[in-house]
């Protein structure tokens, strides 16, 4: 997580340090600029160009930009930079006084709002929230999905969701997993498909639509474990995850990572199927292998071969920390698979900091 802070007065650079040395107390990466004419006096690194390039390098490589000084010079520096509430950095302005704390975009997905309300008790100031959500103290769908590693299929269905609770009306959870209780206000557990116009679904289905207007959440908890002979093309490992990954119809954009034992861990043509979809690898010994408990397929060719008698079902369960196998074993042309998924429960009162 990188952040950067930048401010246009000598007041506002030396409350630009307090505010940087918070972020870094979270766990940012921080940088700290001022202007040039202020950087000597203040002790801090001068910006390296003027308001807009500097904003425009931070947009690329920070999760959230502090501009210390007016709202107009924020808004300005970062309008040519705007694309998305999905891809844009959270971003916050604070008075050179720390009086008030506003974020102007990425309030939810990208933590801009709590990023305030944590500056705002730092410094003593005013967080100044404005969606209607946060506003009314409805539970915020995007937020919360952000926070809890889910995936939103839809913007447009999590706009009408917020929108129907700031109308007040009732509106529908479906899940796949337990659910913690209590529940936000006006929101309601159902198993009944169409009970309600509108709701949210937390589940690894892409196809799942209980609900007139359904918020899709997808949890990322999916574990691939993978073993293969040596020198495996990507393709013929392709060949087995797609298709299987269809059958359970689980969203690709579920799996976290692909595990498989340390002796593949060179392994190009797995190296290369995880690069291509932008899943992360996990390796494990034989012997942390073996301690994973469980019922599993044994095979004593693959024990002679890496010292332990299943690969694939032992690394996927150990990958998601003990979670349920949902594909025992399966094989296709020298390669194996299984999936495993996280044992969640859901809270819909958990949300906070972005921390990845």
């Amino acid at each position: 997580m990188r952040a950067a802070v930048y401010s246009f007065s000598l007041r506002g650079a030396q409350l630009s340090k307090n505010v940087g040395e918070l972020l870094e107390s979270l766990g940012y990466e921080v940088r700290v600029q001022t202007l040039p004419k202020y950087a000597e006096e203040a002790k801090l690194p001068a910006m390296a160009g003027n308001h807009n390039e500097v904003t425009e390098a931070a947009f690329k490589d920070c999760q959230a930009i502090v501009f210390v000084g007016s709202v107009g010079i924020a808004v300005r520096s970062i309008a040519p930079f705007l694309k998305s509430k999905l891809l844009d950095p959270a971003v916050v302005s604070v008075d050179e006084r720390g009086k008030f704390i506003i974020p102007l975009i990425a309030g939810h997905i990208g933590g801009a709002n709590e990023l305030a309300r944590v500056l705002a008790a730092h410094l003593g100031g005013q967080a100044c929230v404005t969606t209607a959500t946060d506003v009314n103290g409805l539970f915020a769908v995007d937020e919360w999905a952000a926070r809890n590693r889910m995936v939103i299929c839809s913007l447009k269905a999590a706009k009408d969701f917020a929108a129907a609770l700031v109308h007040d009306d009732v509106v529908g959870l479906y899940s796949d997993f337990p659910v913690a209780k209590p529940l936000p206000r006006n929101i309601e557990l159902t198993s009944e498909k169409g009970k309600y116009l509108v709701g949210m679904a937390v589940t690894l289905d892409k196809m799942a639509q209980p609900f007139l207007t359904t918020v899709r959440l997808l949890p990322k908890i999916v574990h691939l474990g993978i073993g293969c002979r040596r020198n495996t093309p990507l393709e013929n490992i392709e060949a087995l995850v797609l298709p299987q990954l269809e059958r359970l119809k689980i969203d690709k954009r579920c799996v976290v990572s692909i595990a498989s034992v340390d002796l593949k861990q060179d392994e190009a043509g797995l190296l290369a199927f995880a690069e291509k979809y932008k899943w992360r690898t996990q390796f494990y010994s034989a012997d942390a292998l073996s301690r994973v408990e469980g019922n599993f397929t044994p095979s004593d060719f693959v024990k002679s071969v890496v010292g332990v008698s299943n690969v694939c079902e032992r690394s996927a369960v150990k990958a998601s920390g003990g979670g349920r196998l949902l594909l025992p074993k399966t094989s296709l042309n020298g390669v194996t698979l299984a999936i495993a998924v996280e044992d969640i429960t859901l809270d819909l009162n958990k949300t906070g900091l972005k921390t990845e």
